[in-house]
């Protein structure tokens, strides 16, 4: 992935959405309870929503006066190329389902897309403090230090992820997952399936993990993850081996001594 736009220069964007996020990381805390919240299908849904809204009403504003005509993409869990320009795709409560259940892999995302490339990202981990940032053609971080992709080369080594990107999806995506697990358990060492898929890209970023792929659109999981770990040094496709971009119908990030491996393994199944 790469843009001409100089957003690698604009270290005062990249501090006014550090700021903005990490903010709305504090209300997203402050509603954690280690114990899960909610009973019957309504009464998480519930949860959820409220999550979202909390956080958005402390997030959008500072977002949008951040970038003048920049706009906003409404729908969370919406897929597929967005019109021309500049967006911020936002997930408030990434990993939104661990939260209501107690669980702690759960954190707030910002991301600028324009022209269908993400070209700067913020994702902060409130219960650790630790935020992720990259821009394009800056690099990816944690904190103050820089991050880098793993260097392994050999498949059989690697520990690599997948997950559902949201719920209800239809059967021949669920029943891709499962062969994709399959697959892979054979010819790689380890497999995590767990959400939030960001959760699981800042690992590959950070050479935690190997690689991460998922069958699905759902952009908000997947630009911040994305610009992470290609700005790290990995490789970031579709399961065709071509650039990925928001259009893409699904993804693939790996380490770049790991990405034609990997890429032989799952693109019959895509």
């Amino acid at each position: 992935m790469s843009t001409a736009m100089p957003f690698a220069a604009d270290g005062a964007l990249l501090s006014e959405v550090t700021a903005a996020v990490e903010t709305a990381g504090v209300t997203l805390r402050d509603r954690y309870t280690s114990h899960a919240r909610g009973v019957s299908m309504d009464e998480v849904v519930g949860e959820i929503h409220a999550n979202d809204d909390a956080v958005l009403d402390v997030l959008r504003e500072p977002l949008l006066r951040s970038r003048p005509g920049s706009q906003w993409a409404e729908d969370e869990l919406a897929g597929g190329a967005l019109p021309p320009g500049e967006w911020w795709v936002v997930d408030p409560a990434e990993g939104n389902i661990n939260h209501v259940h107690g669980m702690e892999d759960w954190a707030v995302t910002a991301t600028l897309v324009c022209d269908n490339l993400p070209v700067l990202t913020v994702v902060h981990l409130p219960l650790t403090g630790d935020t992720y940032t990259a821009v394009a053609g800056g690099g990816a971080r944690l904190n103050d230090r820089p991050l880098k992709v793993s260097a392994k080369t050999d498949l059989g080594a690697a520990l690599t992820g997948t997950g559902q990107a949201k719920p209800g999806e239809d059967e021949r995506t669920f029943r891709r997952i499962g062969d994709s697990v399959t697959a892979m358990l054979i010819n790689g060492l380890v497999v995590r399936v767990s959400v939030p898929a960001t959760m699981q890209l800042i690992h590959v970023a950070a050479g935690r993990m190997d690689a991460f792929w998922q069958f699905s659109d759902v952009r908000s999981g997947l630009v911040a993850g994305a610009l992470l770990v290609s700005e790290a040094g990995g490789t970031v496709t579709d399961l065709a081996g071509e650039p990925w971009s928001t259009a893409g119908r699904d993804f693939l990030a790996a380490a770049p001594g790991l990405h034609t491996s990997a890429l032989k393994v799952l693109a019959p199944i895509a």
